[in-house]
């Protein structure tokens, strides 16, 4: 199986790679998936988000639409590995047994399996949610917020970030880099050290 040519080298890498970017909502993980396959051609940005949209009545069935996507993710997550190309995928999972299902398929793809974890005090996580419906696909995220509202608001929120913190707990060779509002460039160069040590 032939990999991707390393930027910059040309050196092919025999392994592909997974690389999950993990983080609460609103840290920042779509925009560095998204510099990063804009950089390594060939890489697979697979943004969940961008296939549930895809699937009839997602609006009024937002969550178990979110449930139908996933094993789609899956499935072209393996595909895209075995033609020994990079996948990287940002997404919120704030439980273990769905980390492990995009851990065995790297695996099961010859692939390995990289995960990161974009973190910022839950203050700082809680208040950037709110303010990311100003920038850029403001639609999107006003819905996803009135989601987040009518799921109970800053508590969903602080409970998905403790759930995380749980989850990293249980994940020790998680790499968390540090996200702070506006750093984008700081976090990707952090991104950046980080996937420069997996072959």
């Amino acid at each position: 199986m032939r990999g991707l040519p390393d930027r910059g080298t040309g050196r092919l890498r025999a392994v592909p790679r997974l690389i999950h970017l993990n983080g609460p909502p609103g840290i920042g993980k779509s925009v560095l998936a998204q510099l990063w396959a804009e950089d390594h051609p060939g890489v697979l940005n697979l943004d969940i988000d961008r296939l549930r949209v895809l699937v009839g009545g997602w609006r009024e069935r937002f969550a178990e639409t979110g449930e139908i996507v996933r094993p789609l993710a899956l499935g072209i997550a393996g595909t895209h590995l075995r033609g020994g190309r990079d996948v990287v995928i940002p997404q919120y999972l704030g439980r273990l047994g769905e980390i492990e299902r995009f851990e065995a398929v790297a695996r099961e793809s010859g692939a390995a399996f990289c995960e990161i974890v974009l973190m910022d005090t839950k203050e700082h996580a809680l208040e950037r949610f709110y303010r990311r419906g100003e920038q850029g696909t403001a639609a999107w995220h006003q819905y996803v917020q009135e989601v987040v509202e009518r799921g109970g608001g800053q508590a969903l929120l602080a409970r998905m970030y403790d759930q995380l913190t749980a989850v990293l707990a249980a994940r020790p060779t998680a790499t968390v880099i540090p996200s702070a509002a506006g750093a984008i460039s700081q976090a990707y160069q952090a991104l950046t050290a980080a996937l420069s040590t997996v072959p």
